[in-house]
């Protein structure tokens, strides 16, 4: 066995090579936007007014940006999606949950449910990673919350954003497809999603777009007398976003990026200019891989 390693010539080597499924690379004007705007806000209390118009500016851009149907809230907290599996196990499972699983960020949810001592075994249709299975799957379960990703992280596989035929609430994990993909809102009820892959802004961080029906299990289920860790608690979460605050410190660093790319992003032709840079980007890749044996 030869000793010698293959190197690449100059001429293809990459000039940044940040390239994977991993947080996205940066705008510039991002990081400016924190040296900028951070002189009023980074250093403060997040219940001051400063702090809270840039959360109050997030929602409503990213409101505009998925022309969010009436009665639709964007709702923010800390943790990012890892976080929110968790608290969806607590406040938004009634009893059962269904999921598709594909990979393994899809399977991740189902794994939180399936472990949760407080609810009922899960109904897990599974399929081989990099496959996408329809949501039709998932039709006539009599699971109270069905759950997928629109973009499955491990494997880049894409699942429509499509309604089964269920009376379970829709819970969408969006965070690699989220502000990239094409989706229409009314066919979820939690698209939910972690700011660092399109929106290039650093993790910690959960938002998600609810529907009034999600934010009535959510008071329906706080209501009862299940135990909610106060960190994992969406109705206090709900509550707070509403004041567009959150429940514990943020990254206000965070805030003062995701604020700038979703301006960017809303000013640069909305989610419908977000989805023809994404074509146009993985076409480029496609192309050129389905070109060569």
């Amino acid at each position: 066995m030869s000793d010698q390693f293959l190197t690449l010539p100059e001429n293809l080597i990459p000039s940044d090579g940040r390239f994977g499924c991993g947080p996205s690379k940066v705008r510039p004007a991002q990081i400016d936007a924190i040296v900028a705007g951070g002189r009023d806000v980074i250093g403060t209390s997040h219940r001051q007014a400063a702090v809270k118009d840039v959360v109050g500016s997030v929602r409503d851009g990213l409101s505009t940006l998925f022309n969010l149907p009436e009665g639709y809230e964007i709702i923010t907290s800390l943790g990012g999606a890892t976080a929110f599996w968790d608290a969806a196990s607590f406040g938004l499972i009634r009893e059962k949950s269904a999921h598709l699983t594909y990979g393994e960020f899809s399977g991740k949810f189902a794994t939180v449910s399936k472990k949760a001592p407080w609810l009922a075994e899960p109904e897990i249709h599974a399929f081989e990673p990099g496959t996408a299975p329809a949501t039709s799957e998932l039709d006539g379960t009599d699971a109270d919350l069905v759950g997928w990703a629109h973009n499955e992280t491990s494997t880049g596989a894409m699942v429509a954003v499509k309604r089964p035929k269920t009376d379970g609430l829709v819970a969408v994990d969006a965070t690699s497809g989220a502000g990239g993909l094409p989706v229409d809102i009314a066919e979820t009820d939690v698209y939910y999603f972690s700011p660092q892959k399109c929106f290039a802004s650093d993790g910690g961080l959960w938002f998600a777009a609810f529907s009034p029906a999600a934010l009535e299990r959510v008071e329906e289920i706080a209501a009862s007398d299940r135990y909610i860790p106060a960190f994992l608690d969406l109705k206090t979460a709900v509550d707070n976003s509403r004041k567009n605050q959150t429940y514990n410190t943020p990254a206000v660093a965070t805030l003062l990026m995701m604020d700038n790319q979703v301006q960017w992003m809303n000013a640069n032709g909305g989610l419908d200019g977000m989805v023809a840079r994404t074509t146009e980007s993985s076409s480029i890749l496609y192309d050129w891989a389905e070109g060569r044996a």
